[in-house]
């Protein structure tokens, strides 16, 4: 998940954004890039060194299913899990290298295949709507791509210099920009400023059809469906990955490890070493 310096990405950046530099975990993930919920309390994260699963306390288990690569995107619909990024020491060629381009899985993460772009793209910028469509910023340029059929084919839409992508249940796709958060209505091929909105470097859409974000000053703030935004807690350091579960939580990993905010509860859990 990029004003000048004070723009700040989790993680890497798409072209023609820059990053500084993120806080060690100091554990084995490296950099975590995504969060997906699978429900029941635990979340799938996508990290330097594979796939984990963190339950409630912090405790990741894996990488699943053995596989090492290097997952810079990560996003999931209710069927099909997406992710780009490079092979690890131990991925299958069929895969892709240098890139891995889009490979998809249908067991949660178990098993991966190559879905478009094998070996050619690395996207660090993913996002799943509701209706299935994945959207997509790959490292060759900042055009806007959408895929209608599984990732298997994909449009070309506008050029955008987004730090993070989000759909949200009403159709729309947000990007957090360095000029401020813009919104398309029509699949990603245009896009126009959101007044008001804070600058936000990473973004998710919310199961009540909202918007969540982090602002560059750590701020967490909320976009209501009907407009309107409401602040609802702080970060500490960059927040290098977002995600709101099916049941509103809010989820994300900063300084502290991995931070669940559900109504007026915040709880924190430092992230544990992985065990397979």
């Amino acid at each position: 998940m990029a004003v000048g310096a004070a723009f700040l990405l989790a993680g890497c950046t798409t072209a023609p954004a820059t990053a500084p530099p993120t806080p060690d975990m100091a554990s084995a993930f490296g950099h975590i890039h995504g969060i997906v919920d699978l429900g029941d309390g635990t979340v799938l994260l996508g990290t330097h060194t594979g796939l984990y699963t963190i339950n409630t306390d912090g405790v990741a288990t894996g990488p699943i299913g053995g596989n090492d690569f290097d997952a810079m995107g990560l996003t999931g619909t209710k069927d099909l899990l997406y992710a780009s990024g490079h092979p690890g020491p131990n991925t299958a060629q069929d895969l892709g290298s240098p890139n891995l381009g889009i490979i998809r899985s249908d067991d949660a993460g178990t098993e991966w295949k190559p879905a478009a772009f094998t070996g050619q793209e690395d996207f660090h910028v993913l996002t799943a709507a509701a209706d299935g469509t994945v959207y997509g910023i790959g490292s060759s340029s900042p055009t806007v791509r959408a895929s209608h059929d599984g990732g298997r084919t994909w449009t070309s839409g506008g050029a955008i210099a987004a730090a993070d992508l989000t759909a949200t249940t009403d159709g729309a796709l947000y990007a957090a920009t360095p000029d401020g958060l813009m919104r398309s209505r029509d699949g990603g091929a245009t896009f126009s400023a959101v007044s008001g909105a804070p600058l936000l470097y990473q973004l998710e859409g919310d199961s009540a059809g909202g918007l969540v974000g982090v602002a560059t000053d750590g701020v967490l703030w909320r976009l209501a469906t009907g407009g309107g935004w409401a602040r609802f807690g702080t970060v500490t350091g960059t927040v290098e990955a977002l995600g709101v579960a099916k049941d509103g939580t809010v989820v994300f990993v900063d300084d502290r490890g991995i931070v669940r905010i559900r109504g007026t509860e915040v709880i924190v859990k430092k992230l544990t070493e992985p065990r397979p």
